[in-house]
């Protein structure tokens, strides 16, 4: 419920449907956040939960906090109120704590990425960030949503920002462990 917007902005954060935001954060944690956790460490919570109040004044201001409307945050940041087909969702902007090292040294956000996409099936997307290897991942009951990686950091391979993969590009299904062996290697030993 934290929110950095809500505190300098004096914006309560708190949910319109308070039984949606819960079911919807639950399984958030159930089936992504607690999952990547148990396998790689702890991780930290930069923003989750945002009312549609809080969100509007973030996309209000969107060189200041970056948020996107609360339309495209429905089901998303905005776990309260279904997306325009009738689902649920939630997503929250996170940092794998035990991916740091290995980013800094590498600068090579997929690795982390590709783990996830091998290993943690009920993620919807992912979108990753410049600073600390920072992602949204974001869960949906929609069962049929299109999964994909998308990022503003460019990819260290191809050197591009952009998709990672999503459903119909050539590299989305199969093991992708190539690109991510040498992380969980250095993360068994330390």
């Amino acid at each position: 419920m934290y929110s950095e917007i809500s505190q300098i902005e004096a914006i309560p954060n708190i949910p319109d449907d308070v039984d949606l935001a819960v079911k919807s954060g639950t399984n958030l944690c159930k089936n992504l956040l607690e999952p990547i956790q148990d396998a790689l460490g702890r991780i930290s919570i930069r923003s989750a939960y945002r009312s549609q109040a809080v969100n509007a004044k973030g996309a209000e201001n969107k060189n200041q906090y970056n948020c996107a409307s609360n339309e495209s945050n429905y089901a998303k940041h905005i776990w309260d109120v279904k997306d325009k087909d009738g689902y649920t969702g939630a997503t929250a902007c996170i940092i794998v704590n035990s991916f740091l090292p290995y980013y800094t040294k590498t600068e090579d956000w997929t690795a982390l990425a590709w783990w996830i996409h091998d290993n943690i099936d009920a993620y919807a997307e992912m979108v990753f960030f410049p600073k600390y290897a920072t992602f949204n991942i974001t869960w949906s009951e929609n069962p049929k949503r299109s999964k994909w990686i998308y990022s503003y950091v460019k990819n260290p391979h191809t050197g591009k920002a952009g998709y990672l993969t999503k459903q119909g590009m050539d590299n989305f299904e199969g093991s992708h462990e190539q690109f991510y062996r040498k992380f969980i290697e250095e993360l068994i030993v330390n």
